[in-house]
C-alpha cells in the first residue's frame, strides 16, 4: 500500500532508500515505479556488470550467479579473491531491472566499479517493520542511529560518482527513479548539490561470468528463504488459481483401479510441493496488497503440517502451533529482530514438534520450482562460507531402530520403485493378511492394558476406614497425612474385582464424519495366542510402501480373546444403531466379551446407553483416558500394514520401516 512507501526528493531525482535482498524493498520499488512513473531508472550498479546482470534479469524467475576476480590490493602474491552477486527475484534491484524491461525504460547503471571494497557487518533493523510503521520512520530512525558513523574512503569514492552521475541524468530528464541502498543515500543527496568531477574508475572488467545457481546452493545462501522468494514471484503478477489436489500428499497414492490393472502415479512430489506454494500466494490477500512476511511464515507452517499430516497420520495440535511461534518470536528477538529467519524456524520445527516435522518443513521452505540444474548456463555450487564467510548447521535426526551389526544408514537404504507400477504388481493375490511382528506388539500392548484396566478397577473397588480392630490390606498413608488432625490412623481394604477383561477397544480417532477411515474389516486370529480383531483405518490404496504391500493407519481397533468366534461387525445388523465406528467396535466389545469387564481406551468416554447395555449384558466397562498413555508408543502402533498374500511376508521387512 503507498503509505508504506516513501522517497527523497532532490531535484528530479526520486530516490528509495532500499536494504539489499530483502522482499519488503523489492515490494517498494514496484510501488515506487507505479507513483513516479519515471522516464529512467538508475540503479546501484557498476556499468562494467551491465551486460551479464541484464540477461541475469532476463533469466528470472530463474536465479544467476555473476562472478568476477577482484584484483589483489598492492599486486600482492595471493589468489584475487572471487566476487560473486546474486540476482534473485526478492532484491529491489533485480526489481528495478525488470520493472524497466517490462515498461521498456532505459536503466542506467551509476555506481563506481572497486576491487577493494571493505566487507561490512552493518546491522539494520529488521525489514518487516515497514509493513507497521512505513519506510518513512524506518528511514529516519536509521538515519538517527547511523548519524555518528564515518564513511570510508571506498564509500566516498562511490557516492560522489552516482551523485556525479544523477547530475548528467538530471540535466535531460524530468523524473528519475534512484534506487540506492539506504547506508548511502543521505550522502549521495548532499553530494548532489556539489560541483563534481567525473570518477576515476574502471571502465571495463574481465572475466565476468554468468552462471546458473545449483538448486542445492539455492537453498543456503540466498538472501531470502526460497518459499518466500517463490510466494513473491507469484505475487508479482496475477494471483495463480487455486490448486487441485485429490486427497493431495506426499505419500505413495494410487487410484483402486490401479491396484488391479496397473497405471500411474497421480502426482509427483515436486508438483505438491508447487501446489502448497500456489496456495499460499493465493491465500495471502487480493492482488497488489503489500506482501506480509509474517501471514507467509503462518502459511508455510500451515502447508508443512498438512504435509507431516499426511505422511506420518499425525496432526499438529494446537498447543505445539503455539510453542512453536512462541519460541520462534523470542529467538528472533533473542537475536534482535522481529521476524524469525529460516534457521529460527527450523530450529523451532525441530524443538517443538519432532525431526520429521522440522523436514518437512524445511523441504517446503526450499522449495523454488523454476530452479533446475539444467539450463542455458553453465551451473554453479557456491557454499555459505564462500559467500557469506560464515554459516549455521541445524541436523535432523530421525528416530531409527538401531541394533548391534545394522548400519545407523541402513535408513537411506530403503527399497524405492524401479519403474513406475512395478509395485503395483504384488497385487495378484486376492487374500490378505498382517504382518506378524505388528501382530505380536499389539497383542503385548493389549494385555497391558487389559492389567492397566484391572488395576483401575482394583483402585475403584478399594476403601480406606480408620483403624480399629484390623491393620486389613494394610496403613493408608494418603489418607492419613490428609486427616492428620484427627490424630487417627487409616487402613485400607483392596477389594479384588471378580472376573477378568475380555475384550480391549482403542480408538484414536472417532470419525464421526465417516470420511477420513473408510477401510473396515474383521480379521480372525490365527492360532491361539492371537485374538480375533476389528477395526477401520485409512484406505490402503492411498499409501503403496512394497509390491503387495500397504501402509495404513487406524482410527480404531478391537481385540477379542479367544480367537475365530467373531462375525464380520461392520455387517452385522444388530449394531446399526451406532452413530460411528467406534460405537460398533464396543457395542461388538460387549457381545464378544466372554469376561465382566471391556476396556475402553478413548480421548472421551462411551455416552450412557453404552452403560446401560452393559448392564443389561451383565457386562461393565472400564474407560482408560487416552491422553493417560504414551503417545510415542500410541504413534507406533498406529500403523499397521496389510499384506497382499502370505507370501508378502518373507520380503515385507526390507519395505516396513
Amino acid at each position: 500500500m503507498t503509505q508504506h512507501l516513501y522517497l527523497e526528493q532532490f531535484g528530479p531525482v526520486h530516490a528509495l532508500p532500499v536494504l539489499h535482498y530483502r522482499m519488503e524493498f523489492a515490494q517498494l520499488v514496484r510501488m515506487a515505479f507505479h507513483q513516479v512513473k519515471p522516464d529512467v531508472v538508475a540503479i546501484e550498479l557498476p556499468a562494467t556488470l551491465e551486460a551479464p546482470f541484464l540477461r541475469a534479469v532476463r533469466r528470472l524467475p530463474q536465479i544467476s550467479v555473476i562472478s568476477y576476480q577482484a584484483a589483489e590490493k598492492g599486486g600482492g602474491q595471493k589468489p584475487a579473491e572471487t566476487v560473486y552477486l546474486i540476482v534473485e527475484p526478492a532484491d529491489p534491484l533485480a526489481e528495478a531491472a525488470r520493472q524497466t524491461l517490462e515498461h521498456e525504460i532505459p536503466l542506467h547503471f551509476i555506481d563506481v566499479d572497486t576491487d577493494h571494497y571493505p566487507r561490512h557487518q552493518e546491522r539494520f533493523p529488521d525489514s518487516y517493520s515497514i509493513s507497521r510503521i512505513g519506510l518513512k520512520n524506518y528511514y529516519e530512525e536509521y538515519r538517527r542511529s547511523a548519524a555518528s558513523e564515518l564513511p570510508c574512503r571506498e564509500d566516498q569514492r562511490r557516492e560522489q560518482g552516482m551523485a556525479y552521475r544523477l547530475q548528467q541524468l538530471a540535466a535531460t530528464r524530468r523524473r528519475i527513479l534512484f534506487v540506492c541502498g539506504m547506508a548511502h543515500l543521505e550522502r549521495v543527496k548532499s553530494d548532489f548539490d556539489r560541483q563534481l568531477a567525473a570518477p576515476l574508475e574502471r571502465i571495463r572488467r574481465e572475466g565476468v561470468n554468468l552462471w546458473n545457481l545449483h538448486p542445492d546452493s539455492c537453498r543456503e545462501i540466498l538472501g531470502e528463504f526460497l518459499f518466500l522468494s517463490a510466494v513473491y514471484e507469484q505475487r508479482r503478477g496475477p494471483l495463480p488459481e487455486e490448486p487441485e489436489e485429490h486427497g493431495g500428499g506426499l505419500r505413495k497414492r494410487f487410484h483402486v483401479l490401479e491396484l488391479i490393472q496397473g497405471g500411474k502415479q497421480e502426482g509427483t512430489e515436486e508438483t505438491l510441493l508447487e501446489n502448497a506454494i500456489r496456495r499460499s500466494a493465493r491465500h495471502l490477500g487480493r492482488e497488489g496488497t503489500f506482501p506480509d512476511r509474517q501471514r507467509i511464515i503462518y502459511q508455510l507452517f500451515n502447508e508443512a503440517s498438512r504435509h507431516y499430516r499426511q505422511e506420518t497420520g499425525e496432526p499438529v495440535h494446537i498447543w505445539q502451533k503455539r510453542a512453536f511461534f512462541r519460541f520462534s518470536r523470542n529467538y528472533a528477538f533473542q537475536e534482535g529482530m522481529l521476524l524469525p529467519d529460516l534457521f529460527q524456524l527450523l530450529a523451532a520445527a525441530r524443538g517443538c514438534i519432532d525431526d520429521n516435522f522440522a523436514y518437512a518443513f524445511c523441504r517446503l521452505a526450499t522449495c523454488y520450482p523454476w530452479q533446475s540444474e539444467s539450463s542455458d548456463l553453465a551451473t554453479i555450487r557456491i557454499s555459505p562460507e564462500e559467500l557469506w564467510g560464515d554459516s549455521r548447521r541445524i541436523r535432523f535426526r530421525p528416530r531409527t531402530k538401531r541394533s548391534k551389526g545394522l548400519s545407523r544408514m541402513d535408513m537411506l537404504k530403503r527399497k524405492r520403485e524401479q519403474r513406475p507400477g512395478e509395485w503395483l504388481e504384488g497385487f495378484d493375490d486376492p487374500s490378505i493378511c498382517s504382518y506378524p511382528p505388528e501382530d505380536i506388539a499389539i497383542e503385548d500392548y493389549g494385555r497391558f492394558l487389559k492389567r492397566k484396566g484391572s488395576m483401575q478397577l482394583s483402585e475403584e473397588l478399594s476403601r480406606s476406614e480408620k483403624f480399629s480392630t484390623s491393620l486389613l490390606d494394610g496403613i493408608d498413608m494418603r489418607e492419613t497425612m490428609r486427616n492428620l488432625h484427627e490424630g487417627a490412623i487409616y487402613v485400607r481394604e483392596q477389594q479384588r474385582a471378580k472376573g477378568g477383561v475380555g475384550s480391549l477397544v482403542v480408538v484414536f480417532d472417532e470419525d464421526r464424519r465417516k470420511d477420513r477411515f473408510p477401510y473396515r474389516m474383521t480379521w480372525l486370529g490365527e492360532h491361539d495366542q492371537e485374538s480375533d480383531m476389528a477395526f477401520y483405518a485409512t484406505d490402503p490404496a492411498e499409501n503403496i510402501v512394497g509390491p503387495g504391500i500397504c501402509r495404513c493407519e487406524y482410527g480404531g481397533f478391537l481385540l477379542s480373546y479367544p480367537p475365530r468366534r467373531m462375525m464380520d461387525v461392520w455387517q452385522d445388523p444388530d449394531y446399526r444403531m451406532a452413530t460411528s465406528g467406534a460405537e460398533v467396535l464396543l457395542m461388538a466389545a460387549l457381545d464378544y466379551s466372554i469376561e465382566k469387564y471391556v476396556v475402553y481406551v478413548a480421548a472421551r468416554p462411551p455416552r450412557s446407553i453404552f452403560k446401560q447395555m452393559a448392564s443389561r449384558l451383565d457386562r461393565k466397562i472400564i474407560y482408560i483416558p487416552l491422553g493417560s498413555l504414551s503417545p510415542q508408543k500410541l504413534k507406533q502402533l498406529r500403523i499397521l500394514h496389510i499384506l497382499s498374500g502370505k507370501d508378502k511376508r518373507e520380503i515385507a521387512r526390507d519395505y516396513i520401516w
